[in-house]
């Protein structure tokens, strides 16, 4: 006898509801993760700044019909752009992420929570000029920052055990997954919408990883989080429309999430939702794949001991963890900028070649010294079993690397390991630091001195900050 499928609408899953009631019900208490979260929205405004820098960056940017003007949108940084939030939430979100040079969370899948930035500041600065119009008060920047912490917490928590690059597919659903959560909340939305939009987010599948892998490797990579983060506001806004959700979106036998595209493997939650991950971020001093910035660091420092020395050179080991080794491993041609700051060879070969490395040193340009290339063939990458535990341990993330330079001589070998990248929290106190310098030289590149001091003192005090109305806090970076 045929069994028989019931009509009846079944109850959401679990995974839903309870992102829903941490979106709708969580009081921010941490003041840990307001500081770093202030910290967040810095780095992630000075990288999109420096994208500017790209034309290949500023063609994808804009409207989506050339021309088309949105009064009372929402601006983009940096720009004369006054786009309608979607529009926006995708331009803002590609700058961010056009570098590599975003923070970054280390996890079984891992990822870059910042990309759910660009719908933020899209969606608050939309709803602070509507209100405004309207004799209504805006929203202010602590507003962005719970919605931020939020939405990296949703973000981090779900790659934490959940390794989509096992199976060749993109971390940006979850993306979409925790912006289409904060995103609804930030427009009013409720439990019953929260859940409908995420659930929308859930069907939408997930990307395939081909972009980000070997000799694809292409800049889809570096608008992708834009992309998740406008379609998320997309379908926050449908959702508080009355648009219908999908409650067993996960769960259900042969159509859901689960079965059809994480081969029917439950997805694993590691710990509850909290402030953890904004306060665990890895923020980046080199323009390039996460899993790269110590072996950068390494290079760097062996500058010095080998820059007069570099004919000499016979081979170059560089020593490993799993999740670099699946990503940023690479020989043969690369082919764009993209490609070359997911190659550990070519980060390691110009940090040992001029001991730096900048956003500009991807490009086709400079990767045209044949020196660069004539390093790479002289290294090989190895898998340090202890790294890999590590990266993996949830009381270190660290993310090792260490270089080992030999000579044909047979003298000394050049050696330096580091174990956790200075962006870690670890090494929040020699960071942060860093980081202000960081956004300071962004900030230089795009506005006259007044602006820019204008623009540093915004950042200075975290309760002025929280103060600052959207509006007013966006209207320092428009050109």
């Amino acid at each position: 006898m045929a069994s028989q499928v019931s009509d009846a609408r079944p109850a959401p899953d679990a995974l839903l509801t309870d992102i829903a009631d941490y979106v709708n019900g969580c009081e921010i208490r941490s003041g840990e993760a307001y500081r770093v979260a202030r910290y967040c929205v810095m780095d992630a405004i000075g990288c999109a700044l420096e994208a500017l820098q790209f034309p290949e960056c500023l063609k994808l940017l804009g409207p989506i019909v050339p021309g088309l003007a949105f009064r009372d949108g929402a601006r983009v940084p940096g720009t004369r752009f006054e786009l309608d939030p979607i529009s926006a939430a995708f331009s803002i979100g590609t700058m961010i992420r056009w570098l590599d040079y975003n923070d970054s969370f280390t996890a079984a899948e891992g990822g870059h929570p910042s990309d759910n930035i660009g719908g933020i500041l899209a969606t608050a600065d939309y709803l602070s000029r509507q209100r405004i119009a309207e004799g209504d008060k805006p929203l202010l920047m602590r507003d962005v920052l719970i919605a931020l912490i939020e939405a990296y917490e949703i973000q981090g928590v779900l790659s934490l055990e959940n390794n989509f690059t096992r199976l060749g597919l993109d971390h940006v659903t979850f993306t979409r997954v925790a912006a289409a959560a904060v995103l609804t909340k930030m427009l009013g939305g409720g439990r019953d919408e929260i859940v409908n939009a995420v659930s929308n987010a859930w069907a939408d599948g997930a990307s395939l990883k081909i972009y980000r892998q070997g000799n694809n490797t292409g800049t889809r990579k570096n608008w992708a989080g834009g992309d998740a983060s406008s379609r998320a506001l997309r379908l926050a806004l449908m959702a508080m429309q009355g648009e219908m959700g999908y409650p067993s979106v996960l769960s259900a036998k042969t159509f859901g999430f689960c079965d059809a595209i994480f081969r029917g493997q439950p997805i694993k939650l590691q710990r509850p939702y909290s402030t953890y991950v904004v306060e665990h971020v890895l923020f980046k001093f080199v323009a390039a794949g996460m899993h790269g910035q110590t072996a950068a660091e390494c290079a760097f420092r062996l500058h010095p001991l080998v820059k007069d020395r570099l004919d000499a050179i016979e081979t170059i080991t560089i020593r490993s963890h799993e999740k670099l080794m699946g990503i940023m491993d690479k020989q043969g041609p690369l082919t764009n900028p993209a490609d070359r700051d997911h190659c550990v060879q070519y980060v390691v070969a110009v940090g040992l070649l001029h001991g730096r490395l900048d956003p500009a040193d991807f490009e086709d340009e400079f990767a045209a010294d044949p020196r660069i290339d004539r390093l790479r063939a002289k290294m090989k990458v190895a898998e340090e079993p202890r790294y890999t535990r590590d990266f993996f341990d949830p009381e270190k993330r660290s993310s090792a690397n260490s270089i080992e330079v030999r000579f044909a001589d047979r003298s000394q070998p050049a050696t330096f390991e580091v174990e956790y990248p200075i962006g870690h929290p670890r090494r929040r106190a020699e960071g942060l630091p860093m980081l202000e310098a960081k956004f300071t030289k962004h900030v230089a590149r795009r506005f006259p001195r007044g602006r820019q001091l204008a623009i540093l003192e915004l950042f200075e005090d975290q309760a002025l900050f929280e103060a600052k109305p959207v509006n007013e806090f966006l209207q320092y970076f428009v050109i």
